[in-house]
């Protein structure tokens, strides 16, 4: 059996369904082995980079390592950006690419290139991946192989490459029984026992205790976990960017979002609460604030996260335990107390929700309210079992005002914040859950990776995708008017967008635009017409709208805009 052949049958046990790729001479062979087995779909993106989110959202959905391949040279780097997306935010992926003959590799010649399109991606590919290896010797492939998919998943999940060169991908394999090098679990840095006695103790002196969850809450068995765990203990919880689907919109103890675009209501019960719990959140700037004082205040915080390294980094004095999320659960369960506090707190935090709800931030805004249409459009969408938002001020009002119901996900780019993120990463979830999924994207953003609308028709997906189309950068643009004195460069001035109802019909998309208010419930009523076809709805909003609220940089969490003005400029 050769190498390609191989790859086939390995990722057929493995119960992969679909492999995301952009043809190119040095995968040729690895694609004929695929087609050759008929048990996985191909399917063929336009860019190696939305072949690379598309395998992100297909593990995000199945919580298995999404896969991707691409040619060796521009296919390869045209990789890094979804490489780095799922690094950053903790996605299990195993990406392939295709190599130059053996012979062809420079080694270490003094020069810049001998093959042609020959590129060192496992170099460029290191730093951010959890491991990056070119397969030399074909012996080496199923251990390879082996050790890529146990790395992407154990501990902290990410992505894993293989570069293999073609002559490798033909080469005869010798099956034998290799060993395989699994990576090692994760080691507590503090006596458990004595955690859970610090926790208990905390929360029964606590009179407003919080929990806030992060990513690391968010993935499939974790979060079902998690559900019953918050609800016996009877704590509320805050969640972060990558948090927002950890509990639906409904739950008696969600709070709602934190950070630099948090609810106002949780940004303000966060600075009021007295023993916070943090659980897969690294409490990144975003979350925190510039003044992480402020931020810790007088309450003691609990932190529990896989990686030592991301406990008292920015946010110090944390009482911390080093520990994968299901084993605490698993442990917290029969460790940690019910919190036996009064109703006093979980009112003043519906009194806080009342008195700062998410539509009064823009009341003034002319036009379509977008935290408004958030909540028409989630009630309308029961259907979908995501919501992919791409980046930029409509990823921030999604967070805030989508209602999600229990089996609903939030899939969005947190840590590289990458536009073109959400129309082939959706491409990937809803192949991999077999229902509609619904994209969120900006005008700016969505001309990243417009050209998947081929895809999309080409498979007759069923995406609904909205682009609230403001006629600028609106992100970049709100920074500008706060500190270039309303110099718009390249967000308003020198930008531009065309008519995305236009575009879409000329894929083959049926397509409606949304103008104002009272045409909202229309549109989408044609945008669930069909639940199993494509459809765009194009929503036109101000461009004046900004993202509120917005934490102050450089103060307190509970001290936002437009309330309050920054004291520096954002360095983030």
């Amino acid at each position: 059996m050769k190498v390609a052949d191989y790859l086939a049958q390995d990722l057929e046990k493995r119960g992969v369904t679909h492999v995301f790729e952009l043809v190119g001479g040095m995968i040729a062979m690895l694609l004929d082995s695929l087609y050759l087995r008929k048990r996985i779909e191909i399917i063929s993106m336009h860019h190696e980079q939305a072949a690379g989110f598309a395998a992100e959202g297909y593990g995000r959905m199945k919580g298995i390592p999404g896969v991707a391949m691409a040619t060796s040279g521009p296919g390869a780097t045209n990789l890094l950006t979804a490489i780095g997306s799922c690094y950053f935010d903790s996605v299990p992926a195993v990406f392939i690419t295709g190599q130059v003959n053996r012979h062809e590799l420079k080694g270490n010649r003094p020069i810049r290139q001998l093959g042609f399109q020959e590129t060192d991606i496992v170099s460029m590919a290191r730093p951010i991946t959890k491991a990056a290896t070119l397969v030399y010797d074909a012996a080496d492939f199923p251990r390879l192989l082996q050790e890529a998919f146990s790395i992407a998943i154990a501990g902290r999940p990410g992505p894993v490459l293989l570069d293999i060169p073609m002559d490798v991908q033909g080469s005869d394999l010798p099956i034998s029984k290799a060993t395989v090098a699994y990576p090692p679990s994760i080691e507590s840095q503090a006596n458990p026992g004595e955690f859970f006695a610090q926790v208990n103790s905390a929360l029964a002196k606590a009179r407003r205790p919080l929990i806030l969850a992060g990513g690391g809450v968010s993935s499939g068995p974790v979060r079902d976990l998690f559900r019953g765990f918050i609800t016996r203990l009877g704590i509320p919880m805050v969640n972060s960017l990558m948090g927002v689907d950890i509990l639906p919109y409904r739950h008696p103890l969600r709070v709602g979002l934190i950070g630099s675009y948090g609810n106002r209501w949780a940004n303000l019960a966060l600075s009021e609460c007295d023993v916070l719990l943090v659980l897969g959140s690294r409490l990144d700037i975003r979350q925190t604030g510039a003044d992480t004082q402020g931020f810790k205040g007088k309450k003691q915080i609990f932190h529990v996260d896989c990686e030592a390294a991301e406990i008292n980094n920015r946010v110090r004095g944390c009482v911390s335990l080093v520990s994968d999320l299901l084993s605490f659960i698993r442990a917290a369960e029969t460790e940690l107390s019910t919190w036996s506090g009064d109703s006093d707190w979980i009112s003043r935090i519906s009194e806080l929700r009342m008195k700062w709800p998410d539509s009064s931030e823009l009341a003034s805004v002319e036009g379509i309210n977008p935290n408004t249409f958030m909540h028409k459009l989630s009630g309308r969408s029961s259907l979908a079992a995501a919501f992919v938002v791409d980046v930029g001020q409509h990823q921030m009002w999604a967070a805030q005002s989508l209602r999600l119901e229990r089996a609903q996900r939030f899939l969005t780019s947190g840590g590289m914040g990458a536009m073109g993120f959400a129309l082939p990463t959706a491409i990937g979830a809803c192949l991999a859950s077999n229902q509609p999924v619904v994209v969120l994207a900006g005008d700016g953003g969505f001309q990243v990776n417009i050209q998947e609308l081929q895809t999309v028709i080409r498979l007759r997906l069923p995406i609904k995708i909205i682009v609230i189309n403001n006629h600028c950068h609106g992100m970049v643009r709100q920074f500008q008017e706060s500190y270039f004195h309303g110099r718009v460069q390249s967000t308003v001035w020198g930008y531009s967008a065309p008519s995305f109802t236009a575009v879409a019909s000329a894929y083959g998309i049926p397509a409606r635009s949304v103008l104002h208010e009272k045409q909202i419930e229309a549109g989408l009523e044609s945008l669930w017409e069909d639940p199993l076809l494509p459809f765009l709805l194009e929503v036109t909003i101000s461009t004046a709208a900004n993202a509120y609220p917005k934490m102050a940089f450089g103060r307190p969490i509970s001290e936002m805009e437009p309330l309050a003005k920054p004291v520096a400029m954002e360095g983030t």
